[in-house]
């Protein structure tokens, strides 16, 4: 018995046939090739997707432009046509240049055109027709027409796709804004070259005996008059062909008028004022404030750190919330608008931080609620605002506001956060709690820091007792920092606090002691006789203001020794100027 024999069926490569279909294997037809390879050189110029796509057609735009300013300029005179020899007009000239790139322009088209059929009726196809053959047979006819070059002005329908291509245009709004002005001018603009024409020629048919004679200005003031279907009556077309195409344009431009200028109108008044991004001056400081943003935390703040005492205030304050202010924090904002700016955004999203120039800020606040239902909940909201803001920009400094102790450990957890670099977080039950116990071991003691916190002004009253005056001279005072002059240098901290008590009247409480390599620093509060101030020590003193500090950075043992009234301690020539500062720093 014979066994028959397997048949084995070769299975066909059909990857070998992908591969050749994929273009792993080159083709073979050399002229098909060198097309597609021309399509796709020429694509790539003529949609904007690389940086010579983009010149290109940046330049294209530019020279329709200036040929329609050339327009506008030979259409400013009377005749559509003159016999001026081509050799003596300079407008004509130009133009001619313009238009053979303009040529060489709709060749490189035609070869990127998918639908070649298509590409004879687009629109920008058509003003090529009716603009550059006309350039070139004035040269043949050495005779001056204007003709159809108003068509040029429909270029001007391009424009959001070239401000697109450069990264001007990011919104929807702000794109659909400008396509609708665009092709409104675009029309209006081609539409009174159109009637300029006609009307100044007159019907062919009538062998051009009935022309009227109007400027192209004019032509334009009748075409807005009667799209805003006003229509004085002062100017008319004479036209048959003036009329036939002014019917034609009331019935379309009214239609566009009723639709497109409502929606412009409406586009431009939901423009956010508020939207924008942060200019920042240059050498100028900012802080971006986020978190709870209501008009009673904003005036508190701004109460505080803008007040008069302070001398170091050339700060700008940025504040950063999802709502929009109301009347009430709006005329807060406008009354200190030299310092102030709020926008509308939440540090969550990356791009309002980029609106603020969160990179560039001095810090960033996070405010909180005090008087919220959820504690625990807000306090979660304000560590995932710096857990946003961390994940941005690693090296801001982060002072936010937390309302239960317990939850300051999660800032741990985040690992940006240092507070060697500043970042902070202040718990406001643990400072009550705290003033509250140490109020129980020195009494007055929570009224006393509480008087050091707040920002206050004291002017002496006639009206108050003794008592009272100098309990009040007592809340105006603040804890700064400045560094003390050169004049300290060697001296004992006893010896430095009581010149400063006795002679400049300011109470010195610490100092700033360096270790022996100088890398580290720590607070050293009444030290006693055994420290001694070097150069540029940086003292801890409580004044009412920051221009009473600047006395221990001005003073000078040997112009201001002789000197009773503290008022005449100023600047020295002793030292340049360069070496003062502006001034001294709150510490609170």
């Amino acid at each position: 018995m014979i066994t028959p024999k397997p048949v084995v069926h070769k299975e066909k490569d059909t990857n070998k046939d992908d591969r050749k279909n994929s273009g792993f294997f080159k083709n073979h037809d050399p002229e098909v090739g060198w097309l597609t390879e021309a399509k796709d050189w020429a694509g790539e110029l003529i949609s904007g997707q690389t940086t010579t796509g983009r010149i290109l057609v940046g330049l294209v735009f530019v020279l329709s432009i200036a040929s329609l300013i050339i327009y506008f300029i030979d259409a400013s005179y009377e005749q559509v046509e003159s016999c001026t020899p081509w050799a003596e007009s300079t407008t004509q000239q130009i133009d001619l240049a313009f238009n053979v790139f303009f040529m060489i322009y709709f060749f490189i088209r035609f070869v990127a055109a998918n639908d070649k059929l298509w590409f004879w009726v687009d629109i920008f196809s058509l003003v090529d027709y009716f603009t550059i053959p006309p350039s070139f047979v004035a040269i043949y006819l050495d005779h001056q027409w204007l003709g159809f070059r108003f068509l040029r002005a429909c270029r001007l329908m391009s424009i959001p796709d070239i401000l697109t291509y450069l990264n001007i245009l990011n919104s929807n709004t702000v794109i659909r804004l400008s396509h609708l002005v665009s092709t409104f001018l675009s029309l209006w603009l081609s539409a009174g070259g159109f009637l300029h024409l006609v009307e100044n020629s007159g019907d062919f048919f009538n062998n051009f005996e009935n022309p009227q004679i109007l400027t192209y200005w004019e032509c334009l003031y009748f075409l807005v008059v009667t799209m805003s279907t006003v229509g004085y009556g002062d100017i008319y077309a004479r036209t048959l062909i003036g009329r036939l195409f002014m019917s034609i344009y009331i019935c379309t431009s009214i239609g566009l008028f009723a639709s497109w200028i409502p929606e412009i109108a409406d586009i431009i008044g939901k423009q956010n004022k508020y939207g924008g991004s942060y200019k920042k001056e240059r050498g100028k400081k900012h802080i971006v404030v986020c978190g709870h943003i209501t008009y009673d935390s904003v005036a508190n703040f701004l109460q505080d750190f803008l007040h008069k005492d302070r001398e170091d205030v050339d700060v700008e304050i940025i504040f950063l919330h999802k709502a929009l202010p109301d009347l009430e924090l709006e005329g807060l904002l406008k009354r200190h608008f030299t310092q102030v700016e709020f926008f509308q955004g939440t540090v969550m999203d990356a791009i309002d931080l980029e609106r603020v120039k969160i990179k560039t800020a001095h810090a960033c606040l996070v405010l909180a609620n005090k008087y919220c239902t959820d504690p625990d909940q807000e306090d979660a909201s304000n560590i995932m605002r710096v857990i946003s803001i961390k994940n941005y920009h690693a090296d801001i400094k982060v002072i936010v506001q937390l309302l239960q102790y317990h939850n300051k450990a999660y800032l741990l957890n985040i690992p940006s956060w240092d507070w060697k670099r500043g970042d902070d977080a202040v718990c406001i039950a643990e400072l009550k709690l705290g003033f509250i116990a140490q109020s129980c071991l020195a009494p007055g003691f929570s009224t006393l820091m509480a008087n050091l916190f707040t920002m206050r002004s004291y002017k002496p009253s006639l009206d108050m007792q003794q008592w009272q005056n100098d309990y009040m001279r007592g809340t105006a005072m603040e804890m700064y920092t400045e560094f003390l002059s050169s004049s300290f240098n060697g001296m004992t901290f006893p010896e430095a606090a009581e010149l400063c008590f006795a002679k400049l009247k300011l109470l010195l409480l610490a100092i700033e002691v360096r270790s022996e390599e100088g890398k580290e620093s720590t607070l050293a509060i009444n030290p006693g006789p055994k420290v001694k101030l070097e150069t540029a020590t940086q003292g801890f003193f409580i004044a009412e203001s920051a221009e009473e500090v600047k006395r221990a950075y001005y003073y000078c043992k040997s112009c201001h020794s002789e000197i009773i009234d503290i008022r005449m301690i100023k600047k020295c020539r002793c030292r340049p100027l360069a070496m003062f500062r502006k001034g001294a720093t709150a510490v609170l």
